[in-house]
């Protein structure tokens, strides 16, 4: 009787190891692989990089406590709270604010959310596709802009 029992339950244990290796390490690693070599920006989380540091991804909004920055969405304005744009007018309408904590001249900083627009336009490749301004990129070219405006924001805590 045993015998049975261990020639019936072992082709379905060898399935089962089998399916195993099969679709919980071989398919994720062949899955991988080719993610990072087809798409590896995209396979890393769309990292943006600013002096070397990351410093956030183009896919997820980013939080920033200064008034210096352009500021994403509240959760309450986003389905999901973690949209990385914004729309052309919110991102104007924060201009003047940033303008004064910054000193940054007010067209200048229109005409950042006016390149980053047509950008983004550009990028989609869509004639129908909704204007916006991502937050983290536009923040991100102030920073390069201005570094003497953005030095305490931008110089790691404790000095180094």
């Amino acid at each position: 009787m045993r015998t049975i029992k261990s020639k019936v339950f072992s082709p379905a244990i060898r399935i089962i190891v089998l399916m195993i290796i099969t679709t919980g390490v071989a398919y994720p690693l062949l899955v991988t692989a080719v993610g990072q070599t087809v798409l590896p920006s995209q396979s890393n989380g769309s990292q943006v990089i600013l002096n070397g540091k990351v410093v956030g991804s183009e896919l997820i909004s980013q939080n920033y406590n200064s008034t210096k920055f352009f500021h994403s969405r509240n959760s309450t304005d986003s389905g999901s709270g973690v949209d990385p744009d914004i729309t052309p007018a919110n991102a104007l309408s924060q201009i003047p604010g940033i303008s004064n904590s910054t000193g940054i001249p007010a067209n200048a900083l229109r005409t950042l959310v006016e390149l980053d627009i047509e950008r983004n336009k550009e990028t989609n490749a869509l004639v129908f596709a909704p204007d916006y301004v991502r937050v983290l990129n536009i923040n991100v070219e102030l920073v390069n802009q201005y570094p003497e405006v953005y030095t305490q924001e931008i110089t790691p805590k404790g000095g180094n």
